[in-house]
């Protein structure tokens, strides 16, 4: 029988960083799981050019695998994959997220409501549980312009509170993972910036096949079987 990721693991390692080393654990146990085929999950290509493996969720909480650039099946030769959502883009949870391995760039953007020249629209995401993401254009116009960018390696924590609009930054050529444990707040929505003058429309999130997943499963295994912050 499984243990499931114990999410006070988060908590400790955000306050002091001990706990770091039990997220590693942690993600490993999970991994070889899905690696093996003792765990049944599929690996999901995010619309924002990632992998996530949802390794469980229990009513607010969440605990993902995201998997960046070469760790993912059939990008270690090719380019990386391209999102297909826009990428600046705010939760609707709040997030605490332990880099495995690689740098992770969390690069705030400052937004400005009703500005005289707007350069982006905001588009409400909405979700569903087939893995259909309708994104929505609503009437708020604003400005935007890059905020501070936090570089996040192996080892490290980073959180996001809900409602923050950000992008995930990763090297061009390389590749990156990451645990993160996500908190819906009730009452907010996933959002993202798109052209003044977008148009809604819908996405649809491919799922991997159960040999891609386990094989990536093995990629990422690898990579954060190393000597790692205890």
């Amino acid at each position: 029988m499984r243990k499931p990721v114990d999410y006070r693991l988060f908590e400790r390692a955000v306050d002091s960083g001990e706990a770091v080393a039990g997220l590693f654990d942690a993600a490993a146990s999970a991994l070889d799981e899905i690696a093996s085929g003792r765990r049944e999950l599929h690996a999901v290509r995010h619309p924002l050019g990632f992998l996530c493996l949802p390794v469980e969720r229990d009513g607010d909480r969440g605990v993902c695998l995201h998997v960046f650039g070469s760790g993912m099946p059939g990008t270690t030769t090719g380019p990386d994959p391209a999102p297909t959502a826009p990428p600046v883009h705010s939760h609707s949870w709040e997030l605490t997220s332990c880099v495995l391995y690689g740098s992770v760039g969390n690069l705030r953007v400052r937004v400005r409501e009703h500005p005289e020249v707007p350069t982006h629209r905001v588009f409400e995401v909405r979700s569903d549980p087939a893995g259909v993401d309708d994104i929505r254009p609503t009437s708020r116009l604003v400005s935007c312009e890059p905020g501070p960018e936090q570089t996040v390696v192996g080892g490290e924590i980073y959180t996001l509170p809900a409602g923050e609009f950000h992008t995930s930054v990763i090297p061009r050529g390389t590749a990156a993972a990451t645990l993160l444990l996500g908190r819906s707040r009730p009452g907010r929505f996933d959002l993202s910036l798109g052209p003044v003058h977008g148009r809604g429309h819908r996405v649809v999130r491919q799922t991997c096949d159960a040999a891609q997943t386990a094989r990536t499963a093995r990629t990422v295994l690898r990579r954060i079987d190393a000597p790692h912050p205890r």
